[in-house]
């Protein structure tokens, strides 16, 4: 079998993950890895070999834009709907024994 070398990112997310969960077992398995290299990696986390990188604080989000991209979703989605209705409509006129089907 052939050696694999993982990024810094995936031992840092495996880690987490293990933290969260408590069971580095499971997580070894979901990942598809050795259970004795997620406890190595969460050790080497704790030891501070991967450097100041804190796993459990979770990312600052700025509101504003997420204020923003929840309006444009929500106009996205109005006009869906209003697109459906409309074509619903049209279906409706011109073959009625189809509405039937929709339902």
């Amino acid at each position: 079998m052939k050696r694999q070398r993982h990024s810094v990112e995936f031992k840092i997310q495996v880690v987490k993950e293990a933290l969260e969960a408590g069971n580095k077992a499971a997580v070894a398995r979901r990942y598809d890895i050795h259970p004795n290299l997620v406890h190595r990696w969460t050790k080497e986390y704790q030891d501070g070999k991967f450097g100041d990188v804190d796993v459990t604080a979770t990312p600052t989000l700025d509101a504003k834009a997420l204020s923003q991209e929840n309006k444009q979703l929500k106009k996205l989605l109005g006009e869906k709907d209003l697109e459906i209705a409309i074509l619903r409509d049209l279906l409706k006129k011109k073959n009625p024994h189809l509405l039937k089907k929709l339902k």
